[in-house]
């Protein structure tokens, strides 16, 4: 059976459903009550307060499809598998269930649903923290092994890989921040040799590309309080799968931008700019596009346009990378139709899902007169950089950031 976007979405539900969980309406990408945030990052972000102990008016299993983006993540953008917007699934035990019934539920829906080999997955454990004196995750180890996975195939890791909450490891975390061990479960891309400049063997948080994280159960239970770890009122399961990954292991495609979420729109560049993408010289650049593009879109969707400021800031960021990225691909002028055929392609893939047809029609204008923009910009800047004899970096960075370039696009420039 092929599953697709659509496709998985529905084995996703009914799987959680089947097992009494209720879903939960997507947050907004923008928070509307929450200053404090830019934009929603994970799926657990509306759930705060009730992993805190408060009672959830839908109960103590949910489960949703969230879409995220994660702005520190785009200096990332370029590789394979690294994207700023993604879906989250996830789902949640208030109080309820714990680690035995989460581990062994996703396996099943990995193994069973999914049909997803065993012999290609790997999991990971907490190590445990002592500066913080946290113990190691030894009963998820054995949950593990009773499931069925070898012992060859689960790892262990300290916090900075295995630990979860909003701010990182536990030394970052605020005052009443909650959090907790985690456990990840990997498929391996049998295909990818071991690159040994990543380390003399390899192993699933190995930056080869060889393992790709799929999903990752977090067992929140503890709560920072006085540069302490105190237990929960409740142990809770926050749990969050990549919906793009998800895709990208049920095709056996390491490079997620290859996949049905992303191909469309790597596709709509190539036939824009009349390059292909197997050029390896082309490949990182029309990943920055396609990602950008696209977060840019549910950006502009949740109401928020280009500014120097905040939310504004970022979406203007992302637009004037694209344009850059574009510009260097072209060699030549970016105007704004040349993002037409691209912008269409996104809103067609999550056409009845996030977008309708008459999306494009507000959409493309706010892209289209942020492109007019910084092509006067960039054309004024190009000007004067040829007029100087012997310009150096230092020369170039002044002039674009006096030309009202964000600190991060003057350094690329």
């Amino acid at each position: 059976m092929k599953i697709d976007h659509k496709k998985l979405r529905e084995l996703f539900s009914s799987f959680w459903e089947e097992r009494n969980h209720k879903q939960l309406p997507p947050a907004p990408l923008v928070p509307k009550e929450d200053p404090t945030t830019l934009f929603n990052g994970s799926g657990m972000q509306q759930l705060v307060p009730y992993l805190l102990g408060e009672i959830h008016p839908l109960g103590e299993r949910l489960y949703n499809i969230q879409p995220c983006f994660r702005a520190q993540d785009i200096d990332e953008i370029g590789d394979n598998r690294h994207t700023t917007f993604f879906e989250m699934m996830g789902n949640w035990s208030l109080g309820d269930y714990f680690k035995k019934e989460q581990l062994q539920w996703f396996w099943q829906f990995l193994t069973q649903v999914l049909n997803l080999p065993e012999e290609r997955l790997y999991v990971s454990i907490f190590a445990g923290d002592r500066k913080n004196n946290l113990p190691a995750d030894q009963e998820s180890k054995e949950i593990w092994k009773k499931i069925g996975v070898e012992e060859s195939h689960i790892f262990s890791y300290g916090p900075e890989k295995n630990w979860w909450s909003r701010a990182g490891i536990p030394n970052n975390m605020p005052e009443n921040e909650p959090g907790g061990p985690d456990s990840e479960v990997f498929f391996e891309f049998t295909q990818i040799k071991h690159d040994p400049k990543y380390g003399r063997k390899c192993h699933p948080n190995c930056d080869c590309g060889r393992f790709l994280e799929i999903g990752n159960s977090v067992f929140m239970e503890y709560k920072k309080t006085h540069q302490r770890f105190s237990l929960l009122p409740k142990k809770n399961v926050d749990f969050g799968g990549g919906l793009e990954r998800m895709i990208a292991v049920l095709n056996n495609q390491p490079d997620i931008f290859q996949t049905e979420l992303y191909l469309p729109i790597i596709q709509a560049i190539e036939e824009t700019l009349h390059l292909p993408y197997q050029n390896e010289k082309n490949q990182s650049l029309m990943r920055i596009i396609a990602d950008h593009l696209k977060a840019a879109v549910f950006i502009i969707k949740d109401g928020v346009l280009p500014s120097n400021k905040e939310r504004g800031y970022v979406l203007r960021r992302l637009l004037r990378r694209a344009i850059l990225k574009m510009y260097q691909l072209k060699n030549n002028d970016i105007v704004p139709s040349d993002f037409k055929l691209i912008l269409m392609k996104i809103i067609n893939l999550y056409r009845n899902i996030y977008f309708t047809d008459e999306d494009f029609n507000s959409i493309y204008p706010i892209v289209e007169d942020e492109t007019i923009r910084f092509n006067k910009t960039l054309k004024n800047g190009l000007r004067i950089i040829d007029r100087l004899t012997q310009p150096t970096g230092k020369d170039i960075f002044a002039l674009y950031q006096s030309f009202g370039f964000p600190k991060e696009l003057s350094q690329e420039v």
